[in-house]
């Protein structure tokens, strides 16, 4: 059903470094580039991070996953 998505990602140590609110969303795939969610690899003051894994949580109010990525430069 439909909610309000946001995605939160987390350093190896579990420090927050951005928040993205996607608004309220309906059911589906969000595959193509402009509909999916983007990070452009910076933290919440602007600063690019570094190389590294990385954990996002995608959230709703009945969901939330959490999945492993890695930052290669």
């Amino acid at each position: 059903s439909a909610a309000n998505v946001t995605i939160e990602i987390h350093d190896a140590k579990g420090r927050l470094v951005r928040r993205l609110a996607l608004g309220y969303l309906s059911p589906g795939y969000y595959m193509s580039r402009a509909d999916a969610a983007y990070w452009d690899g910076r933290n919440s003051q602007g600063e690019a991070v570094a190389s590294g894994i990385y954990f996002y949580t995608l959230s709703t109010d009945s969901f939330s996953d959490t999945r492993k990525m890695m930052i290669i430069k």
